[in-house]
């Protein structure tokens, strides 16, 4: 054990990291198993718990919107003290400790359900459970892979987690349709509850020594150890820009959430088929981003392909308002595979740079700071959105969300990334 001082005088003690039986590749593939099925459940239950609300409980609209509000708002709540907590916590333990609680709120659906019990309040816990766990579980994942994989294959194992959650984002809605259809909703959410099972006996299957996180010893208290990593970020002059081009980006995202379903059924008259088809697009262009990163780093350098990934995401989402009906829809599969392919290419990157530039004490703090920031553009894209398709239609709406875009690769070119091969 050795001890670490922080930037304000905080001392830390660091538990080195130690190599055991199958080494760092046996406890990667372990951990990317764990993630993988833990978030093809959470893409089941995506589907799953709005149609549970609205078949079986007949729901409105706005009774839907609790839910998937519900689902978001941990991050408002506690997605900066998720850092400290992560730090202070033992990790690997927090991370089966919240595969566990997701598992058991997803269970508590079906059970009520066959009980005759099931109702709205209980949806909305669920999800209000789901979300704070879930807070607590992505932060600790982005600080616990540094802890299991060798800084030189950082990038490549970013690359490999990012397209599996492109992969799932992909399989994981039109499983969950067919779940539903075939058993019905409450009996689909089974899955989920088991493949949170099962990621909390695959995590808790890594030694404990695999892990690395800092832990405070004495000095600051949480409201300091937050402030100690906002400032981190806030005066890093390449993870600053890169958060608010991530939270540029985070805003078309929350908007073309809103506007896509709207644009493709009633603007385009799409079929409920092509629907799904066409959002489909974003995940397959998610792969190839995701698949390409690697090479691009390499041959390019970590700044090059982070500026023209941001250029390149945004020439492609402004094909979106240019799509048609027919075969013109297919203008819009265009856009949104390589706008998507774009942000993941420029998120790959930039976490790959954090995990490896952020001392060990700050790294959970430094994750759920820059999570609060960006994921917190989501919600207000979405709704500037929905305000702007009322006021001037779908189309427009969805033009002046893709013009908005240009502010990423805006962003970093006027930044000191600009004049940066490596980012390091």
């Amino acid at each position: 054990m050795t001890e670490t001082v922080g930037t304000t005088g905080t001392t830390y003690a660091v538990r080195p990291r130690r190599r055991r039986g199958g080494g760092a590749a046996a406890a990667f593939w372990r951990y990317w198993t764990a993630s993988t099925v833990s978030r093809l459940g959470d893409q089941v239950t995506t589907v799953a718990l709005p149609l549970i609300a609205v078949v079986t409980l007949h729901a409105s609209a706005f009774e839907v919107g609790l839910i998937t509000g519900a689902a978001y708002v941990a991050w408002l709540l506690i997605g900066l003290p998720a850092g400290v907590l992560v730090q202070r916590l033992p990790l690997r333990g927090t991370q089966v400790a919240m595969d566990l609680v997701r598992a058991g709120a997803v269970a508590s659906v079906p059970l009520a359900a066959a009980l005759g019990v099931l109702g709205l309040a209980q949806l909305v816990v669920v999800a209000l459970l789901v979300g704070f766990a879930g807070v607590l579980f992505d932060v600790g994942n982005s600080t616990f892979l540094p802890t299991v994989v060798p800084k030189e294959q950082l990038t490549a194992r970013n690359s490999l987690v990012s397209g599996s959650i492109a992969a799932t984002d992909l399989a994981g809605p039109s499983l969950g349709g067919v779940l539903v259809q075939l058993f019905g909703g409450a009996a689909s959410m089974l899955l989920d509850s088991v493949s949170y099972l099962a990621s909390a006996a695959l995590l808790g299957s890594l030694p404990p020594a695999g892990q690395s996180a800092a832990r405070p010893t004495g000095g600051a208290g949480m409201r300091e150890q937050i402030r100690e990593g906002w400032r981190f970020v806030a005066r890093h002059p390449v993870i600053r820009p890169c958060v608010a081009d991530a939270t540029a980006v985070n805003f078309v995202c929350g908007g073309l959430m809103t506007l896509t379903p709207v644009f493709l059924v009633r603007t385009l008259d799409a079929p409920a088929a092509a629907v799904g088809a066409l959002m489909a697009t974003g995940g397959l262009g998610s792969l190839l981003g995701a698949a390409a990163t690697p090479r691009l780093v390499s041959r390019f350098g970590g700044g090059p392909a982070l500026r023209w990934a941001a250029v390149v995401s945004t020439l492609f989402a402004l094909l979106l308002p240019a799509a048609g009906s027919g075969w013109g829809a297919l203008v819009f599969a265009l856009g949104n595979a390589g706008f998507s392919a774009g942000v993941v290419v420029t998120s790959i990157v930039t976490r790959t740079h954090r995990q490896t530039q952020t001392p060990p004490e700050l790294l959970s703090r430094v994750m759920a700071t820059v999570r609060f920031v960006s994921w917190g553009a989501i919600p207000v894209g979405a709704l500037a959105a929905g305000a702007a398709a009322a006021a001037w239609g779908p189309r427009t709406a969805l033009l002046l969300v893709a013009t908005v875009s240009v502010a990423s690769p805006a962003i970093l070119l006027a930044s000191p990334v600009r004049r940066m091969r490596e980012l390091a």
